[in-house]
């Protein structure tokens, strides 16, 4: 709540220059309002309770609100008692309230009110309690508001028209000590022997007249200060009437107070007249109570036309000042303009000199019109998003719903769902808009294909109500947009022992790629050895680089991957992502003969926020000799930084730990949730073993074996099986009934080799070549090489891409198993191919992985694209079945 007041020091009207119209003659001239439509839509508003209290001229006003649908009540305090103000006690003690269509309250009470506390009609203090009244559930809120304001700009006669009572305060010039027979407010000063008022005589226009107690009871006020003569009256009692002044009709009360002291008596007249419509002298000019000044009216596009016979004021609909009311009636949406314009007369008469201020509150309310609702399709099919424009509205419409034609999403679900709803206000705050964005992707738009493009449509309508009726409003909206069909580049890749290897075919299309977190720039491709040749690109992107994450850490390896993202340059959106797990053998600790122990510690991807430069042994003053923000290089010896030693047999075992330090001394002032995650911090063990009696036995040979090993098709215990998978999961096969297999140009042939009836995981199968030919005899002729000595032919128009092989379900030992693809080739160099068939066949070795000795076993391609390594044990060769190209 943000409690404020403001203070405004009345001065007497100024004799030139514009604050208003200041024009000394006789009778009243007609003012007419009119309203011109007026809206502009840009800005936002605040709704949080704010309290204020402001002093303007002789009325002061307390703004609160919003209320929030809460009900609120206010009492006068005076003499440390509250007076609540009812609807009568208002009208009678010069009190009014109004809300406005956003649930606003601005309470108006007279300088002269009866509870002000009144110092020599120059210093007036009223203080106000308010209750907000909530449901059954709320406590009632309850605060107090007090102003004083200054005010001595006095006339000789003063008259406020507000929509409940009238006022007039005039200047007395009989004596001071006389008081009220009967008052509502308790005396401050005993009852002395002198001037009473005794009688109030009411011209309705006949004479009538009134006890003054009576003239209490019937809801009048009447009050005397040190100089002045109050008189206030509800503006629906039976002493006023209608007189026309000027061709103006007017309400009018016209009185003489009677003051008597033994033989002596005093008359004072007191006459108050409001019009019933807004028709008067304008000397100046202003908005709920509160004078504008001449700049202020151009800022808020008012205008004011002076002639001999009007003073015509021109308010454009939705100005400043004033609001819009919304309306519901068959699902049409209407609107009205309300506006409270203040008139302020001021004139001295020429026979008395005696002056007037005549100051005139006049609530307009325009009739409710069609405001037809308008869809502004802001859609830019690049960005792939939709975004429109519904309204405008007045601010006393809030949006509920919107319903597709799959499902019906609150506003709040619409945010989270990735949608964009928007509240955007004009900038007087009398009217706003909603705005929607939804992105092509989303479920709830529909697509169609056709022609090259893609259609995309959203049709949804808007479920929205009137405040604070309910009144229930529906609007339907439909926007489609075309975008042409871009095929996404393909993405291969696999892994040797170092690195990663990426080949994107991109169809000689732009796309922007980015690696990891980096866009591919050309510095950064000169790192990764980047080559272009006009259809494709290619990355070698090393284990240790920074864009690579690292998932987990096993006995002897890491799990890297690598993400390869493809976006759209034009719409920045993401259109390829490919991502390429592989584990590289890494050794973490190493132990050296002399007692020296090393250990690496890695970052890894489920710990983003782990420095690791505050790792430590588990002496924390052990620290990293190297760290950056992916790794900690520790090195240590047996007998330091907390190493501990254990016997066991024939070895002794050094362990260690990497972690962080215990921070238990941390300052309350630290993160929680900070130190809770420092804590879940796996701890790394480092352990090395050391002989301790131990005899080792070197054997070598003088002279390899000059004859390798040779064995025939399914011959021995081993066997080497071929198989065609449906696609790149490999997870599903073509069986031999299957065969032949029909596939056209071009269409990826995935080839897995199988080293059978074997469990040891010490050997690992090798391809040294494999081939394709058109019969079924593997040395028949022509013959188009697929691999070559473990390489993929750099000649073939369709390179053999090899795939990595991941433990799972069927595949226990990854190194029994090879597995590549290649894409349906014809032997015909012609654009009319006839029909052919093509057998492929492979060369196999077995290896052992412990003792590579040259040729295939330990063979390094010229593209990185494979490498083998082992000893060559044995020879074997597989066969494709029939494959079919059709055309």
């Amino acid at each position: 709540m943000d409690v404020g007041t403001t203070r405004h020091l009345s001065t007497q009207l100024p004799q030139s220059g514009f604050n208003g119209i200041h024009l000394c003659v006789a009778g009243l001239v007609q003012l007419l309002l009119l309203l011109m439509a007026v809206v502009s839509i840009d800005a936002q508003n605040e709704s949080s309770l704010k309290i204020s209290s402001t002093c303007l001229g002789n009325i002061m006003r307390v703004d609160v609100g919003p209320l929030g649908g809460k009900l609120l009540e206010f009492a006068a305090v005076m003499n440390n008692s509250a007076i609540l103000i009812t609807p009568s006690l208002a009208s009678q003690c010069g009190f009014s309230m109004k809300t406005d269509h956003l649930g606003n309250a601005m309470i108006y009470a007279s300088l002269q009110n009866c509870f002000a506390q009144n110092v020599e009609d120059h210093a007036f203090t009223t203080t106000l309690n308010l209750r907000l009244h909530g449901n059954q559930m709320d406590e009632d809120e309850l605060y107090q508001v007090a102003e004083t304001c200054q005010y001595t700009a006095w006339a000789s006669r003063e008259i406020v028209c507000d929509h409940n009572y009238m006022e007039v305060s005039v200047k007395r010039a009989a004596p001071h000590d006389y008081v009220l027979p009967n008052h509502l407010i308790p005396s401050k000063r005993p009852v002395e022997a002198g001037f009473r008022i005794t009688t109030l005589v009411f011209f309705t226009p006949e004479e009538r007249i009134m006890e003054v107690k009576e003239a209490l009871n019937r809801g009048y006020g009447i009050a005397n200060t040190p100089s002045r003569l109050v008189l206030r009256s509800p503006k629906t009692t039976p002493e006023t009437y209608i007189q026309n002044v000027a061709g103006v009709p007017m309400t009018v009360l016209k009185t003489s107070t009677i003051f008597e002291k033994k033989w002596l008596a005093v008359q004072i007249d007191a006459t108050a007249a409001c019009p019933l419509e807004l028709g008067c002298f304008l000397l100046h000019m202003g908005i709920n109570g509160q004078r504008i000044t001449t700049a202020e009216m151009a800022a808020r596009q008012y205008s004011l036309i002076v002639s001999s016979t009007h003073i015509v004021i021109k308010i454009p609909i939705g100005a400043v000042g004033g609001y819009l009311k919304s309306n519901v009636q068959d699902n049409q949406y209407f609107t009205s303009y309300t506006v409270e314009p203040m008139v302020e007369l001021h004139w001295i008469e020429d026979t008395t000199h005696e002056d007037t201020r005549y100051k005139v509150l006049f609530p307009i309310t325009t009739p409710f019109l069609p405001q037809p609702l308008q869809v502004i399709d802001e859609t830019v099919p690049n960005k792939q998003i939709f975004k429109l424009i519904l309204g405008p509205f007045g601010t006393d419409v809030a949006l509920i719903n919107i319903t597709f034609p799959s499902e019906v999403l609150s506003v709040a679900e619409c945010n989270v769902r990735g949608f964009n709803v928007m509240e955007l206000m004009s900038p007087n705050s009398s009217s706003k808009v909603f705005i929607l964005q939804v992105p092509f992707m989303d479920p709830v738009v529909l697509q169609m294909t056709q022609n090259g493009f893609t259609l995309y449509r959203l049709q949804l309508t808007f479920g929205l109500l009137v405040l604070p009726e309910l009144a229930p409003l529906s609007h339907t909206a439909h926007l489609e947009a075309k975008l042409v069909n871009i095929a996404p580049p393909k993405v291969f890749g696999g892994c040797d022992h170092q690195n990663f290897y990426v080949l994107v075919e991109h169809g000689r299309r732009s796309f922007q790629t980015m690696v990891g977190k980096q866009m591919l720039t050309p510095d950064l491709g000169q790192k990764y050895g980047f080559m272009d040749n006009g259809t494709h690109f290619s990355l070698v992107v090393p284990f240790s680089a920074p864009d690579v994450v690292f998932e987990a850490i096993e006995q002897a390896s890491i799990r890297g991957r690598i993400d390869v993202i493809m976006r759209n340059p034009e719409t920045n959106t993401e259109i390829k992502k490919f991502s390429m797990a592989c584990n590289f053998h890494s050794t973490l600790t190493v132990c050296f003969p002399n007692g020296t122990m090393t250990a690496l510690a890695v970052k890894l991807e489920a710990v983003p926020s782990l420095n690791t430069s505050r790792l430590t042994l588990r002496d924390p003053t052990c620290g990293p000799l190297f760290s950056n923000d992916r790794f900690a290089y520790f090195i240590f010896s047996g007998n330091t930084c907390g190493t501990t030693r254990k016997f066991l047999s024939n070895v002794m075992l050094y362990e260690n730990e990497i972690s962080l330090p215990d921070e238990s001394d941390k300052s309350d002032e630290s993160d929680e949730s900070e130190r809770k995650n420092e804590s879940e911090e796996p701890v790394l063990k480092v352990s090395c073993y050391y002989d301790i009696n131990t005899i080792h036995t070197l054997a070598f040979r003088t002279k390899p074996l000059m004859n390798q090993p040779y064995a025939e098709n399914g011959k021995g215990e081993l066997q080497v099986a071929m198989r065609l998978a449906l696609d790149k999961s490999y997870s599903l096969f073509y069986r031999e009934e299957d065969y032949p297999i029909s596939k056209y140009l071009q269409q990826p042939l995935y080839f897995e080799v199988e080293l059978m009836r074997s469990r040891n995981p010490k050997v690992s199968l090798e391809l040294e070549n494999c081939w394709a030919t058109l019969k079924e005899d593997r040395m028949s002729q022509p013959r188009w090489n697929l691999i070559i000595d473990g390489c993929a032919n750099k000649v073939h128009p369709y390179q053999v891409v090899f795939h990595p092989v991941w433990v799972d379900a069927r595949v226990e030992n990854p190194s029994h198993f090879k597995r590549f693809e290649v894409q349906m080739f014809s032997f015909d160099d012609k654009e009319t191919l006839s029909p052919q068939v093509l057998f492929v066949h492979c060369d196999a070795v077995i290896c052992d992985a412990r003792n590579p000795l040259g040729g295939v076993c330990n063979k390094k391609c010229p593209s990185k694209n494979n490498e083998i390594r082992g000893q060559r044990q044995a020879l074997s060769h597989v066969s494709s079945g029939l494959i079919n190209l059709t055309q």
